[in-house]
Formats: structure tokens, C-alpha cells, sequence
């Protein structure tokens, strides 16, 4: 089983390109969760009866917005955050209500969870660093709290490079947003609540695997660029875990796919 998540910067426009069927048909992935649709589903005819769609679309128009593609029916999609969680952290700030900006969106299926998030930018000038120190427990809670049930597999675009490995340049970018120490904190409480980063467990010390770039300066095709996208899963998927990779030769995005396999099939 093939689960891929791809931050699209916007769906309609990869559609434009003439790149997401071509992906599509080349990697066939099983799941697919997407970050940064900037659409609602009606707004882009897609035709790919393979798939079910599930969309988890901003309030506001072309913004954000989440949704999981999957050859296989889910017992259950949840958007967005359980009340109680969002009730108990400040999820809104003078930029907007995340909780209203479709960030989250996950689909259960018998042997786990599969959701996926696009996590807020914490901007040039971290003003929205302290959004970050509210959203990421949040989310995070609510991933342990599903892993109390079952597995959870969680991906999607984290917005921080946990470790200086996981960027092209590490020492100028301290301490800048993407690479503060209160965003890698928030994913060292990842690891510390159990979940596998899929692609260091593979390749914990290959440099170079970035999945963001930048427009400016050629930083794609020099790879210069950062680690900000991940496929995280429980400690029990371990035994099943076959392999996690990142696509930088999949274009459409300013972001390029990652993906696992598992040796489980639904």
C-alpha cells in the first residue's frame, strides 16, 4: 500500500500545468493527502473515478484547504479538530481562525488513521510563533489521542526543518522562521510521543532530501532547499514499514510529494 502527501500551492493550478493527472497515473498511490488546495471541491472538475475525494476546504476563498484522495472507502472522515482540543489551545490570532481555514482532515480505515495537515507558517517576522506553540500540541494531542485507539499515520507540510540536516543551509537560517527552536521543539514532542519521522528512519543521515524550495535564485535546481514536508507514523506500523521517499522530480508545486509503502493492504 502506497500513502503519498503533496503540499499542490494550489490544485487548479497543477491541474492547469497538465502535471497532477501525469502523477497520478505514474505513481498510483493508494492514499493521497493534499495541502494547500486553495479550492473547494466544486470549484475543479477533476475526473479520476479511482479515487473518493475527500475535502476539507478554507472558509476564506483560494486558501489553504486540505484533502485526502483514497481508492478505498473509509469507516469515517473527520474535519478539522475535536471540539474539546480546540476549545483548550488559542487557534486564532490577528492573521485568522486556523480552525476555519481547513487544515486538518482525517480518514479512518480498519488497521489505522491516515490524516493529514498543513500546519500555519510562522512568517518572515515569527509573529505567529505563538500560533505555532498553541497549534502544534493541539494536533499533536489529537494524533496521541487516535494512537490510544489504533495506529495513526499523519502527514502533510509541518512548516519547520527538524534537525540542520534537514536544510541546505542551517547556521544562517537559525533561528528563522522554519527553523526556530520552538518549531523543532514542537516536532521533538512528536518523536516523544512515539511517532516515526518515515524518512530518517530509512535514511537518518542522507543529506540533500529536501522537499521545499524556494522561487528565487534557482534553489530547485541547485537543491538548495528544506525538509518541511513529512509522512509520520505510530511505533506499532514499524514491522510494516517497507520503505518512505521523497519525489523532487514530481513538478508542479513549489513543494514536491513524499510518500511510504506499507506491507498491509486495506
Amino acid at each position: 500500500m502506497k500513502i503519498y502527501s503533496w503540499n499542490v500551492n494550489g490544485i487548479r493550478a497543477v491541474e492547469r500545468k497538465g502535471l497532477f493527472t501525469p502523477f497520478l497515473e505514474k505513481h498510483d498511490p493508494d492514499i493521497l493527502c493534499l495541502q494547500e488546495t486553495k479550492a473547494n471541491h466544486e470549484q475543479i472538475d477533476l475526473d479520476w473515478p479511482q479515487y473518493e475525494e475527500y475535502w476539507c476546504s478554507a472558509e476564506r476563498k483560494g486558501y489553504s484547504g486540505t484533502a485526502i484522495f483514497t481508492k478505498h472507502s473509509p469507516i469515517d472522515v473527520i474535519n478539522g479538530l475535536p471540539k474539546d482540543i480546540m476549545a483548550k489551545y488559542t487557534l486564532e490570532d490577528s492573521y485568522g481562525d486556523t480552525t476555519e481555514e481547513g487544515r486538518v482532515i482525517t480518514t479512518e480505515f480498519e488497521p489505522f488513521y491516515v490524516s493529514t495537515v498543513y500546519t500555519p507558517n510562522a512568517k518572515d517576522d515569527l509573529s505567529r510563533i505563538p500560533m505555532r506553540q498553541q497549534w502544534d500540541p493541539a494536533y499533536l494531542e489529537y494524533m496521541d489521542r487516535l494512537q490510544q485507539q489504533k495506529p495513526v499515520i499523519f502527514c502533510g507540510d509541518f512548516n519547520v526543518a527538524h534537525q540542520p540536516i534537514d536544510l541546505a543551509r542551517p547556521k544562517p537560517n537559525e533561528g528563522k522562521k522554519g527553523f526556530t527552536q520552538e518549531e523543532r521543539a514542537g516536532f521533538d514532542a512528536m518523536i516523544e510521543k512515539g511517532f516515526i519521522d518515515t524518512l530518517r528512519h530509512f535514511h537518518p543521515d542522507t543529506p540533500e532530501l529536501y522537499t521545499w524550495w524556494s522561487h528565487f535564485g534557482g534553489a530547485r535546481e541547485r537543491n538548495v532547499g528544506w525538509r518541511i514536508d513529512y509522512v509520520m507514523v505510530s511505533g506499532a506500523l514499524s514491522p510494516v514499514l517497507k520503505n518512505a521517499k521523497i519525489h523532487p522530480d514530481v513538478l508542479g508545486s513549489d513543494h514536491c510529494p513524499v510518500s511510504i509503502e506499507l506491507g498491509v493492504e486495506l
